[in-house]
């Protein structure tokens, strides 16, 4: 059979869209554990990367982090965490977590660092506090680029959630590691399938979230 073939079969399979190991269910999860992860990422790494950009202090120390964070390994550290803390979602949101932060911390940063100097110094001179500065006029400008990191990070935690299977949990990542156990070779597949097919639909809601909330002249300009 050709991978076409095993798409047909798991989708075609009824007993795919029902109970505990049901796609709906399935799908669920995964969503559930992303968007924990990509909250909490969000948490840590924006503002962190809205108040190191705009004081324009921590540059170094951020890619020195940011470098660290990507060296680590997602399935090394989830084993590791597993050991040391046991059963739980803490140990899958862990590497979840730190995979997803150096991208949102430094695209962040770089984004509030490349605004134009020019309207923030004059709402300097107005007197606005630091506050409006950072917000009423550096972030608008820089929006496009923040979404851009929140848009990486997604996608990596997304792809990257399916290792929660491997210390028992669920997610779609359930479907390949006991397909793989099993050698159903139609059940790997259709889990990859839905794996990919959820890193486009988040690239889609991250391209109607830039259209619906960066303003029409920022775009133009960008």
């Amino acid at each position: 059979m050709n991978v076409l073939s095993f798409v047909h079969a798991f989708f075609s399979d009824s007993s795919h869209w029902h109970g505990y190991d049901g796609i709906p269910t399935r799908l669920g999860e995964h969503v559930t554990y992303s968007l924990e992860a990509l909250a909490i990422a969000a948490a840590i790494g924006l503002p962190v990367g809205l108040l190191t950009g705009h004081y324009g202090r921590g540059g170094n120390a951020l890619a020195l982090l940011a470098t660290a964070g990507r060296a680590l390994p997602s399935f090394g550290l989830l084993v590791l965490m597993f050991i040391w803390i046991g059963f739980g979602m803490l140990p899958v949101m862990i590497p979840l977590v730190v995979l997803a932060v150096p991208p949102i911390l430094v695209t962040t940063y770089e984004a509030v660092r490349s605004v134009d100097p020019s309207p923030v110094d004059a709402a300097r001179g107005m007197g606005m506090p630091e506050s409006r500065v950072l917000f009423q006029v550096e972030l608008p400008v820089a929006l496009p680029l923040i979404l851009s990191g929140l848009r990486s990070a997604a996608i990596q935690i997304v792809s990257t959630a399916t290792i929660a299977a491997y210390v028992s949990l669920g997610g779609l990542g359930r479907y390949i590691i006991d397909g793989l156990y099993q050698k159903n070779y139609e059940k790997v597949v259709g889990g990859a399938t839905l794996v990919a097919g959820m890193a486009l639909a988040t690239l889609g809601v991250f391209w109607a979230l830039h259209r619906f909330v960066v303003s029409p002249g920022v775009r133009r300009s960008a």
